[in-house]
């Protein structure tokens, strides 16, 4: 038997046995699991952007688990099983991939994501932005809203129209800012980060992974002037911003 099959059945057997056997599996339920399925994502998101792939292993391999314990959870309901949920999704990759399973021709992957786009209208007779969850982050729903805007051939022409449009919200950020509007701030806010997150696109940034690897950058920086200052007897507190600067450009130069 295929490897692959042998190491699945163990893994659906293992299931079995938890759900039968251990107290704490037995009282999981879909909306028990569910932020800890959230968790894993990001575990496997923060291995990724590490480039461990050792870690990318096992977190895939926690990942796979929850799928399959919904799975089973499904199947004690009667609403659906592992056989049910993979032979959906086959289903669904065959006709969302006339390319490769019919007769459908393309020329690049901008191509097969404008047809995806256009197969995922018909199974359901749905909008162009569905699709998008109402909770995934606001940054990553901007990215995808944007996407699935330019599958239907909504978008901009030109890298240089985005960062133009980037700069117009800018400026109206700056007017109120300037006439002290308060409640129109976060509305303008709101244009440059979308607009930001348009240009990052047009130049191939993915702007999670761009401020993410910003976020580490600052703790890994802040983490080295704070421990530099303790050693020397001090707390953060008691320093001047001339005197984290001195350690925040230390740690800086450390990093080229």
């Amino acid at each position: 038997m295929d490897e692959r099959l042998v190491a699945f059945e163990r893994l659906l057997n293992i299931m079995d046995d938890l759900r039968a056997k251990c107290p704490w599996d037995q009282k999981q339920t879909m909306e028990t699991l569910r932020h800890l399925t959230i968790e894993e994502t990001y575990e496997l998101s923060d291995a990724i952007l590490k480039g461990d792939k050792n870690e990318i292993k096992k977190e895939i391999g926690d990942i796979l688990l929850h799928l399959v314990f919904y799975s089973k959870i499904g199947s004690e309901t009667n609403d659906f099983n592992i056989t049910d949920v993979i032979n959906s999704l086959c289903e669904k990759m065959i006709f969302r991939h006339p390319h490769i399973y019919g007769d459908v021709k393309v020329t690049d992957a901008d191509n097969v994501i404008q047809n995806w786009e256009k197969l995922k209208q018909k199974e359901g007779n749905k909008g162009a932005l569905s699709g998008v969850p109402n909770s995934m982050p606001s940054l990553l729903k901007a990215l995808r809203i944007q996407d699935k805007a330019r599958a239907i051939g909504f978008d901009w022409e030109d890298p240089s129209q985005v960062w133009e449009k980037v700069q117009e919200e800018l400026a109206e950020l700056q007017e109120e800012v300037n006439a002290n509007h308060q409640e129109k701030l976060e509305q303008e806010f709101g244009d440059v980060f979308f607009a930001l997150i348009n240009y990052a696109r047009f130049l191939k940034v993915n702007p999670e992974d761009a401020l993410e690897k910003t976020n580490k950058k600052f703790i890994s920086r802040f983490n080295y002037m704070e421990q530099k200052i303790l050693a020397q007897g001090k707390a953060l507190a008691d320093c001047s911003l001339a005197e984290m600067d001195l350690f925040w450009n230390e740690a800086k130069k450390f990093e080229n």
